[in-house]
């Protein structure tokens, strides 16, 4: 009987390393998709800072284009009224051209500010996939200590 009980041991341990392996390999396998999944997350970040890259510019050429007519407007008021362009006059388009001229680094400013925040949450993204890929690694080196483990005290 003492051989059939060392083969059923034989065959527990390689059932045990076999296990162990697949889930090495299985961990490795989650850890490489949660990497990349997050990879890609990141990448959505960095086109959405593009995309608001892209819309800063569209805002401010529209904001341009309705100040122009804004100022086309006023000089209109301003020579229709009798007045001319002087005095008052000037003055209330200075101060147009200087509200029209924060406005404008605010939407930059604005874009800025939103474009570092889809960065950082791309950097964010990636370490989370390293994060996920080095967790997987750790769960992959456990499992193939517990099939050498087996081995050891089956055949050690």
């Amino acid at each position: 009987m003492g051989w059939v009980s060392a083969i059923t041991a034989g065959q527990a341990a390689a059932v045990s390393v076999g296990t162990s392996i697949i889930g090495a390999r299985q961990a490795s396998a989650n850890g490489k998709f949660n990497q990349s999944v997050s990879n890609r997350n990141a990448l959505i970040k960095e086109q959405e800072a593009e995309a608001i890259e892209a819309k800063k510019e569209l805002d401010l050429a529209k904001f341009d284009k309705q100040f122009q007519v804004l100022e086309g407007e006023v000089i209109t008021r301003i020579s229709t009224s009798g007045a001319e362009l002087s005095g008052s006059g000037m003055r209330v388009m200075r101060y147009n051209a200087e509200q029209a001229e924060l406005e404008k680094d605010m939407i930059a400013y604005n874009a800025e500010i939103n474009k570092s925040r889809k960065f950082e949450e791309a950097n964010f993204a990636r370490i989370q996939g390293d994060i996920a890929r080095q967790n997987a690694r750790m769960t992959e080196l456990s499992y193939y200590s517990k099939a050498g483990e087996s081995l050891l005290k089956t055949y050690g």
